[in-house]
This record gives structure tokens, C-alpha cells and sequence, in this order.
């Protein structure tokens, strides 16, 4: 398959896991994603309005193509609780052909 366009990988978090797999299942469903890990909890230190605060996340890596990114960013707004959500487009250099082969594969529309 030839290579269609540039992927990201996106990073965000939840306060929880509950919320990480409605969003997941979302980006799937819409073929906005063609792979969601949920990471384990971890411990966020981080300011907010003036203060240190910490908070318990559920870290999640998104596997997509550039131009659905104001998809994702659209859900993530609409899905998540924070005020001001993390989210984060890390451009793919590189990657295993049919790895990325199969991200394009995953997030075309049935019967494109």
C-alpha cells in the first residue's frame, strides 16, 4: 500500500479509566483512530491556577493520520471533563510500513 499521508501519535489523559475507554471507543467507532492504548495509572504533578497540584491519570497514546486530527480534538472536547485537557500531536518519522499500511487501512471510511 502505498503511503497515503503523515500519521501522529497523540497523547492525552483521563482522570480516569472509565472515561479513557468511552473516548477510545468513540475515536474507533468514528475510524478516527486505528489504535488507542490505555496506559496505566500514574501520579500527574503539574500548576494550575497558581497552585502545585497532583492528580491519579490514565495516560493514552492515539495512532491516527494528520488530517483527522481536528476529529480527535473535536471528541476530546466533547468527551472530556478537564477544563483545559492535554492533548499533544507528535509527528510519525518512521515506522514499520505495514504498521503504518494498516493505520491508513483503519481509519478509511467503509468502502473507500
Amino acid at each position: 500500500m502505498q503511503r497515503m499521508e503523515p500519521h501522529l501519535l497523540l497523547i492525552s489523559s483521563f482522570p480516569d479509566l472509565a472515561g479513557a475507554r468511552r473516548f477510545a471507543q468513540a475515536l474507533l467507532e468514528q475510524r478516527l483512530a486505528a489504535c488507542v492504548n490505555l496506559l496505566g495509572p500514574c501520579t500527574s504533578m503539574y500548576r494550575w491556577q497558581g497552585a502545585i497540584e497532583t492528580a491519579e491519570e490514565v495516560p493514552i497514546l492515539i495512532k491516527t493520520r494528520a488530517s483527522l486530527y481536528p476529529g480527535v480534538e473535536a471528541e476530546l472536547r466533547r468527551l472530556h471533563p478537564y477544563d483545559v485537557p492535554e492533548l499533544l500531536a507528535l509527528p510519525v518519522e518512521g515506522g514499520l510500513p505495514r504498521y503504518l499500511d494498516w493505520i491508513d487501512a483503519e481509519t478509511q471510511e467503509a468502502g473507500a
